[in-house]
């Protein structure tokens, strides 16, 4: 494995069957190296988010994968996540962080806004992620674009993370200018997810 290739980043499909998909998971782990993973569900039903981070914690913890959840960090730390992922800039990362303390991972979405990232990261923030990077999107306009890496990667210490419909001929370029990679539906919508995310593994070197 390359030491310079960026990290990859799981995010959960917005539906999961909590029977079914911690077994996937598990599968998809043991296929390559993941540093992390995010719960991201279109729910906001407590109940079903405690379960969700309760089941997939059983697999991300023994595989030494930080798991967090999308923006509710009071059940992140209820279950004893690892963090957070806020997907609204970098207004809530100081509420986040005073709830889950310092050790906590806290990761904020920052779109397309040079600006929103570095706010972030002042408000103390331990990555930032830009996208999407591709996908059905308004206009080009909206995309985060290589330019975007590079300068953050040049300019900025802390980590960022590409995501967002990531197409695979980008890989190559954002390999060298990203610490990771994020992906969902390109790899859960594949009849087979671990071998989708070997091949993803494979492009990047």
């Amino acid at each position: 494995m390359a030491d310079d290739r960026p990290q990859i980043y799981l995010i959960t499909p917005p539906q999961i069957e909590i029977e079914t998909f911690p077994d996937l998971l598990a599968r998809v782990l043991d296929t390559a190296p993941v540093a992390c993973v995010r719960i991201d569900l279109a729910t906001r039903d407590e109940t079903q988010l405690v379960r969700a981070a309760d089941a997939l914690r059983a697999v991300t913890e023994p595989r030494d994968v930080a798991l967090v959840l999308r923006d509710n960090w009071n059940i992140a730390h209820r279950t004893g996540l690892d963090g957070v992922h806020l997907g609204d800039g970098a207004r809530n990362v100081r509420a986040a962080r005073k709830a889950l303390g310092a050790d906590a991972i806290v990761g904020v979405f920052a779109g397309t806004s040079r600006h929103e990232g570095m706010n972030a990261g002042e408000a103390g923030a331990d990555y930032v992620a830009f996208g999407p990077c591709g996908g059905a999107v308004p206009d080009a306009g909206a995309l985060a674009q290589d330019e975007l890496f590079t300068w953050w990667s040049e300019m900025i210490e802390l980590p960022v993370v590409a995501e967002g419909g990531l197409p695979e001929e980008r890989l190559a370029t954002l390999r060298d200018i990203t610490d990771f990679v994020a992906f969902g539906e390109e790899v859960w919508s594949d009849a087979t997810p671990e071998a989708r995310l070997a091949a993803i593994v494979a492009q990047l070197g």
